[in-house]
Formats: structure tokens, sequence, C-alpha cells
């Protein structure tokens, strides 16, 4: 119970890399670095009893160099796509790097998570990543002072809080890139596991580069309809333009039923039948990018597994892709001198 460290290797650069292992009460464990503040390991009870790895990752700091999956990344300061890698804040625009087609995708290259954060422990089961993201970052504007904190409570549940503050009117919509396998990492496809999303609506994309098209559709009698449980499989396949557009699922959903600003609520909710492992997702966040992982082709993973298309899945918090260039959409812009505040955690359990 509590906090250990241990070496994680040596970037590149010379710079040395420290895991944090943070062990609850009933012996759960997740483990995170201070490259990039990523979640490397989260291990919990399955319904025998013993412990499981329910996330993708590497086993050195090598793979995470690279990390072209962003497996467990901390991605800042903008997840998900900005539409020709350009915004306008008060009246100027900004230009960001084209690293996927056109457009700019989880703020790289060399976004949060390819950064050496300074960590500390900041209570009993947690650690506090932070840094300062300097003026012109990626293209952003302004100075941005930003922390990350993982706690693992008791009740197997991993907390995210993400706060913040800019010396410019800025976008700040951070979130966690982890791919779940309730299974356990390695073991294989995550399309048997029942996926539940509190959403009445999702985005949908455009043809080829996967930006919304500016309208939130309902889900209604739609293969995107996860109002309950249903297997991710289910419809993966479907004859859908939309499937087709991104390979499978790799869409918004509007969770802002009964939204408030800095209220956090139940969002989603997934289920492994095999290990008897559930997740349940809450948020402050209005939207999630639910992912099925329809790029992974081969990934050389932990415990020499191989990783392939739909092994994990990932369910992000966020507002809409693109939202900073669509005024219908909720905005991501942070004012100078405003406090960021965003959390999301994941809670465990068996049935």
């Amino acid at each position: 119970m509590g906090v250990s460290t241990r070496e994680f290797g040596t970037t590149k650069d010379g710079k040395k890399v420290t895991l944090y292992h943070i062990e609850n009460s009933k012996g759960a464990y997740a483990e995170v670095i201070d490259f990039g503040a990523i979640l490397v390991k989260l291990a919990v009870q399955d319904k025998e009893g013993n412990l499981r790895d329910v996330v993708l990752g590497y086993d050195d700091i090598a793979g995470y160099e690279v990390n072209g999956c962003f497996f467990g990344a901390t991605i800042g300061r903008n997840g998900n796509r900005i539409a020709n890698a350009k915004f306008t804040i008060n009246d100027k625009e900004y230009e960001l790097a084209q690293n996927e087609n056109e457009n700019n995708l989880h703020s790289g290259p060399n976004g949060f998570e390819k950064k050496l954060w300074n960590a500390e422990i900041s209570a009993e089961q947690a650690v506090t990543f932070s840094r300062i993201s300097p003026d012109g970052e990626n293209g952003f504007p302004g100075e941005f002072n930003v922390s990350v904190t993982y706690e693992l409570t008791d009740d197997n549940e991993i907390k995210i809080m993400y706060n913040g503050k800019s010396t410019e009117d800025t976008v700040a919509n951070l979130t966690n890139h982890s791919y779940f396998n309730l299974g356990g990492e390695g073991s294989g496809s995550i399309l048997d596991h029942e996926l539940m999303i509190c959403a009445k609506k999702y985005t949908p994309v455009k043809d080829g580069k996967a930006i919304p098209t500016g309208e939130n559709a309902s889900v209604e009698g739609t293969v995107f309809d996860f109002t309950s449980f249903k297997k991710i499989g289910k419809d993966i396949e479907a004859d859908v333009d939309q499937l087709k557009y991104t390979g499978g699922f790799d869409h918004n959903f509007v969770t802002d039923e009964g939204y408030e600003k800095g209220l956090r609520r139940k969002i989603a909710a997934a289920y492994c039948a095999e290990s008897g492992i559930e997740m349940e997702v809450f948020t402050d966040c209005p939207c999630v990018q639910f992912y099925a992982g329809n790029f992974v082709i081969s990934e050389n993973g932990k415990n020499d597994h191989l990783y392939t298309k739909r092994t994990g899945f990932c369910l992000e918090t966020q507002v809409e892709p693109n939202a900073v260039n669509e005024k219908n959409f909720y905005s991501p812009v942070l004012k100078a001198g405003d406090t960021y505040h965003s959390q999301t955690s994941y809670r465990f359990s068996v049935r």
C-alpha cells in the first residue's frame, strides 16, 4: 500500500526515467512514469481474485519513445484532431504540424506524451506530474503551467486529474489515451467485450479525414447506439459509411445529458465475461471518443505479447474533435489566467 519508485531506463538523450508504483489496500496497483506522464500498468482483480494488467503498453522506455499508438499517454494540449492543423483565437490564426493527413492529431508530433515531467508523491496513493509548456510549444499560444495527478483509491478506481493555467488564451483539452483489455493485456480481441455509453448523440465524420461534419446526430436506430450494453464486435463490420471512413468505431459520443460544467458523472461502462471484470467511467467532460483500436497493426507489447487490430479499446474523455473550429461544439478555449480543471476516473469491479 502506498507509492514506491524504481528506475525505468534511460531515454536516447540520456535522461533517467522513473516509474511510480501505486498500490492500494486490496493489492491492485497502477504504474506510471515521468516520461509522458504515461500509465504503463493497471492491475486489478478478476473474478477468481487474480490480478490482471488491463492496459496495453511496453516493457521499456524505448517503446514509449516511439509509441505511435499513444499507449497510456497523457495527450495535450489538445486531444483528438484539429482540421487543417490550424485554428483562430481572438482573430489570430495559429498553425500546427500536419501529422495525420492534413490534420493535427493529439497536438503532435512530440506532444505531452514525449516530454519528461516533474514528479512528486502528492498523497499516500497518488503521484502528480507537472511541467511548463512554453509559449508556442507545438504551435499553441501562451505559457501553460499544467499538472496531471494519478490516484488509485481503495475502491479500485484510478482517478486522473488535470489542472492548468495559461498566460494567454489557448486550447486546453487534455485526455488519457489508455487502451483497455479487461481480459488482460495480450489476451486477444476485445470484440466480445460489452460496452455501454450514456450518449444519445454521436459526432459523424467526413470521408477520409475523420473530421466532424459539424453536427451531432442521434444514435437511435444506428450502429452507434450503445445506450444499453452490447458487444463491441456486434456492429463493427456493418456496411455503414461512417464505420468505413474510420475502419470501425473511432467516433466521439456526446454524453451531455444532465451535463453541468465541473460535475462528475458516469458516462460509460465495459464488461468482459471471461474475466468478470467491469470498468465504469466517470468524468466531468461532455464527450468521450470511443476508439476500437482499428489501426493497431503490429506492436510488440508487454510480456512479449503482440498487439494487433482491436486488441484494446480507448474511452478518451474530452470535447468534440475539432471543437476549436466549430462554434456549435463545446469550446476547448481556456482564457488567460483562468484555471483549467478536468477529472476522469476508471473504476473496476467484478460481477
